[in-house]
């Protein structure tokens, strides 16, 4: 377990944390996801599947504290319109999962990648929806502007980040999705209902620093 409290962590904290618990590259072998979280086999046929993605959970240092921001996904998307979200998308053919991440983050919400600094990768996350997202966890210097693309974006949103590292604030919920029980992570801020994949992926970031 970290010695160091969330609310305790600064930016240089968190970089040294990070060299410690966080992958530097992607690990073909752990796989979080929502079969683990309900504590099932994972479904090889899923896996096979999949589509690759990848998402950035971009920690902004500010001064009064790191912070997290996340989005809230456009109303009328195919997929999770609606809900809270890391910026991400669907790995091109011809690119790295980093390289996806950082694009993400341009094109959604105009978060440029000078301000970003890569720190390390949690474990993949495999989704009910059929896909297996490579989360990328980044410091950002808070000097950007963001552009939010309207077609992707309703609004962003930043959220403390010794909140979601609490796991006092973690609340493991379960609803009928597709006729089957799942089980999820939720973690409410206020009016914000963060859950599903985004809560899941918060949980293993929690779970890699201060666990």
């Amino acid at each position: 377990m970290s010695a160091i409290s969330p609310r305790e962590l600064t930016p240089d904290g968190l970089r040294a944390l990070a060299r410690t618990r966080l992958r530097a590259e992607l690990s073909a072998e752990a796989l979080s996801g929502d079969h683990a979280i309900a504590g099932h086999e994972v479904d090889a046929q899923l896996i096979a599947a999949a589509r690759p993605a990848a998402v950035l959970a971009p920690i902004i240092a500010r001064a009064e504290g790191l912070t997290m921001l996340l989005t809230l996904r456009a109303a009328d998307l195919r997929n999770h319109s609606g809900q809270i979200a890391f910026p991400g998308g669907t790995i091109d053919r011809d690119e790295k999962p980093g390289e996806t991440a950082l694009r993400e983050a341009r094109e959604e919400i105009g978060l440029e990648a000078r301000f970003i600094e890569p720190l390390g990768w949690l474990d993949p996350y495999l989704t009910g929806t059929g896909y297996h997202v490579a989360p990328l966890v980044a410091l950002i210097d808070p000097g950007f502007a963001l552009r939010l693309s309207p077609g992707e974006v309703a609004e962003t949103f930043e959220t403390p980040f010794a909140f979601l590292m609490d796991e006092a604030n973690h609340r493991l919920e379960e609803r009928i999705w597709r006729g089957r029980p799942r089980k999820f992570y939720a973690m409410p801020y206020g009016e914000r209902y963060i859950w599903g994949i985004t809560a899941g992926i918060l949980r293993n970031l929690y779970e890699k620093l201060f666990t």
